[in-house]
């Protein structure tokens, strides 16, 4: 079944805690954060535990394609399937143990888009996101509970509705300065973290749209296996996710044209489609489910 993350790993509360120093409210000032390595370091003694023998990179060939294609100036863009806030500490582990001076450096080039939720809901949640480097955002979903709320005030939904403006203006030009420096972008197009039995969890946003038309390449990942579990009981809390030992995989695409896969998606599509974003976004998440099925049937045989 599982531990809880707060009783597995209770031990490194409060030494997270000392080390953290990324924001506990986000606005337009910080939303870009440099990973803490501090903190990562405990971050890796966890998956270090956890990712069982054959853990690994699928089709390495893929992703070492991609960084050539980023180390030649192309824009990249990184889709991956969402299970676990271990999934991008995993990738960058993986990358980094895969020992090559190319998979290390690309460890260090991938800035993730994250939700700011990661660094206000609870300070070791905090203390585990900033591990990594990232841009935090204001996510639609979060924006659109606001919205349909009944119990704050017109004023105030106008007001955070300011504050959402403010956040994701600024991280779009923190995302154009990584851009600018070869670093790649890793975005989980579903929004957030995938729920067994909801079926809406895995839905990509048809804002992924937007970043095809920003990006050159793009590498689609699937992940096969996972050491973070939501408890269905209690979902909201990231801290009773049950730490589970796992084979993990995460499978690389070929390295796709992100215009000419957005040309052909929409040529495929009937003039009167109503919403040829979401069709896009569709696509890249019916890519990502193959693959990932296609992996587990011989995951499954290692277990």
């Amino acid at each position: 079944m599982g531990i809880p993350l707060y009783k597995k790993y209770a031990n490194y509360f409060d030494e997270l805690k000392k080390l953290s120093h990324a924001a506990a409210k986000i606005d337009e000032t910080s939303v870009y954060e440099t990973a803490n390595l501090s903190t990562q370091k405990i971050m890796f003694k966890m998956l270090e535990e956890n990712l069982l023998p054959g853990s690994k990179l699928g089709n390495i060939e893929n992703f070492k394609a991609f960084y050539d294609a980023v180390q030649s100036g192309k824009r990249g863009l990184i889709l991956s399937e969402h299970f676990s806030n271990m999934d991008l500490p995993e990738i960058i582990y993986l990358l980094e143990k895969h020992g090559e001076p190319w998979s290390i450096d690309f460890a260090h080039k991938i800035v993730a888009i994250a939700g700011m939720k990661l660094n206000e809901a609870d300070p070791f949640v905090r203390a585990w996101a900033e591990g990594f480097t990232r841009v935090v955002i204001y996510p639609s979903r979060s924006l659109s509970s606001v919205e349909g709320s009944d119990s704050i005030s017109e004023e105030q939904k106008k007001e955070e509705e300011q504050r959402a403006r403010k956040i994701n203006l600024a991280a779009m030009r923190a995302m154009d300065e990584c851009k600018k420096r070869g670093e790649v972008i890793l975005v989980y197009p579903s929004g957030t973290r995938y729920r067994p039995g909801k079926p809406e969890t895995k839905r990509g946003l048809r804002e992924i749209d937007s970043y095809l038309r920003m990006f050159d390449v793009m590498l689609l990942v699937s992940l096969n296996g996972n050491c973070l579990r939501i408890d269905s009981e209690n979902a909201d809390n990231m801290l009773a996710d049950l730490v589970t030992q796992d084979v993990i995989i995460h499978t690389a695409s070929p390295v796709i044209d992100c215009k000419q896969f957005r040309k052909d998606v929409l040529a495929s599509l009937p003039e009167d489609e109503p919403d040829p974003k979401q069709k896009t976004v569709d696509r890249v998440m019916e890519i990502l489910e193959k693959q990932h099925d296609e992996v587990e049937k011989t995951r499954q045989g290692t277990n």
